[in-house]
Formats: C-alpha cells, structure tokens, sequence
C-alpha cells in the first residue's frame, strides 16, 4: 500500500512540474517496449550558457541566461545503444546506404570492431537519429519520441548544479563521470551506464559520444526564455556533451558544437527525450 502511495504522489508532483529528487527520479523510471529506460524530469528554471568570469568559456557559450522549462519531459537515462538502434530499425547503421557523410576515421585499423559493439551508444548523422525517432514513434504507437531541445539538454544535464560539470568545478573528478581523453589508435565509445551518474540519474552526459539536439545552431541571445528551440535555420546542429576522444574538449555542461545535419562521426551519437502525456 504504501508502495502505491508513494508512485501516487510521485506521479502527482512529476505532473505539477514539482522538482523530484535523484532517488525518486530513479523510482519513477519508465522502460519502453524495446527496454529503452526514462528518467522524469520536472519543469523548471536555469541559466544556460557560461559567465563571464569562466575562462575556459567559448563565445558561444555566452551570454549567460535564464530559461524556463514549462513542461515536464522523460530523457533517456542512457545514449541510443547499438542493440536498440538494430531493434528499431532492422539493420545496423554501418551496414546500410544511408546517405550520412561518414569520418574517415571509421578505417583506421580495429576502429570497426571497437565502434560496433552492441552496447556501445549508436554513432550516426543527425538526419538518421531522425529517422530513427520516426520508426521509434510508429512501433510504440505515438509521436512521443523527439531530440531534446538544446536547453531540455543542458537543463537536464547539469540537475540543478551551476557549475562547470554536473559534479562540480574538480576536472580532477571527470574519470569518475565520463570517458574522455582517448585516441585514435586504442580508443572509441564505451558500453553505456559504466560511468557514475549525474545526480538526476542521467549516464554519460559528460563524454563518450557527443549527443545530438533537435536544435540549429545559432548563437545565444541575453533575453530570458520559455521553451527555446535555437534558430529557425542555420547551416549546421548543436551537438552536446563531449566525447571519448582527446580532441573534444567539451566535457563542461556549458560547451557545445556544430556539425552538418548529415555528418556521422565516430563520436556522436544522441538520447531520446520522450514528451510526458
């Protein structure tokens, strides 16, 4: 009975927008059909971007802003994996003609074995993750399934922290959270969820693969927000997050990257935000 209570109430305040701690975050979690996991996410309020005072700070990053996020959401408590890429969609990613413009570094020696292991996150063009949420939407019998905006992201990877990572302003602490700092010749993406959480539960949003967002790049405007979705065109998407390779150098919640819609690397890969009924 009591059990039944407390999902009760956790339903309630999650609707209401009520900010829900890590462990009732972790307690409210939905798994789809496919075993995708969700962690809620209740509505809010935070500052995107970086101060003035961060030196290590790109322009892009600023200015620094407060925005609103009206609605409450679910986000993968993991990046896409390559087994649920395959049971959505039939195939691998690497074996069909998708007309993604592909790194070359995919034929470095070894790197295809190390990218394409079945719990490693998925690592594909933005137009593909699209195609992906379509098939996703139709096999669960909804229009739920989209890319997080690129403030849903950054709000739900800092959980409520101001500072330069969702553990802290210690860089000393990174290898705790995320897989960074590797190269060609031995590196690639990791198994999913190795790495300690953020304290909204969420895995990985510091390194491994960089994440998509639906969002244009664009750059940031001082006005406070509700609900910002980036510019209405732009020559590229915001990728978040940082990766496992030492060329990144975006393991801050802050930073982020443009890449070409159609560009598939081996270090960007996305997690599925799910639209709350």
């Amino acid at each position: 009975m009591f059990a039944r209570l407390r999902s009760a109430l956790l339903a309630a305040a999650f609707a209401a927008g009520t900010a829900v701690s890590a462990a009732s975050a972790q307690t409210a979690e939905h798994t789809n059909s496919i075993g995708m996991r969700f962690v809620p996410v209740a509505a809010g309020s935070f500052t995107i971007g970086s101060p003035d005072s961060d030196r290590e700070a790109d322009a892009d990053e600023k200015p620094a802003h407060r925005v609103t996020i009206s609605k409450p959401f679910l986000l993968g408590k993991f990046e896409v994996t390559q087994a649920q890429w395959q049971a959505v969609m039939g195939s691998s990613p690497y074996e069909q003609s998708s007309g993604a413009r592909s790194n070359p570094y995919f034929d470095l020696p070894g790197m295809a074995e190390r990218v394409r292991k079945p719990d490693n996150p998925v690592t594909v063009s933005w137009n593909e993750a699209q195609q992906f949420l379509q098939r996703l939407n139709e096999k669960e019998g909804h229009k739920r399934y989209r890319l997080p905006t690129e403030a849903e992201w950054e709000y739900a990877a800092r959980a409520g922290t101001t500072t330069a990572y969702s553990f802290g302003n210690d860089r000393g602490q990174l290898g705790r959270y995320a897989w960074f700092g590797e190269d060609f010749a031995t590196g690639s993406p990791h198994p999913v969820g190795a790495k300690l959480p953020n304290p909204w539960g969420l895995h990985d949003v510091h390194g491994n693969v960089w994440e998509w967002v639906q969002d244009n790049y664009g750059r940031y405007d001082a006005a406070a927000a509700t609900d910002p979705k980036g510019p209405a065109s732009g020559s590229g998407k915001v990728v978040r997050g940082g990766s496992w390779h030492v060329t990144a150098g975006g393991w801050r919640s802050a930073h982020r990257k443009e890449y070409a819609a159609d560009y598939r690397g081996i270090s960007i890969g996305f997690r599925v935000l799910m639209e709350a009924q």
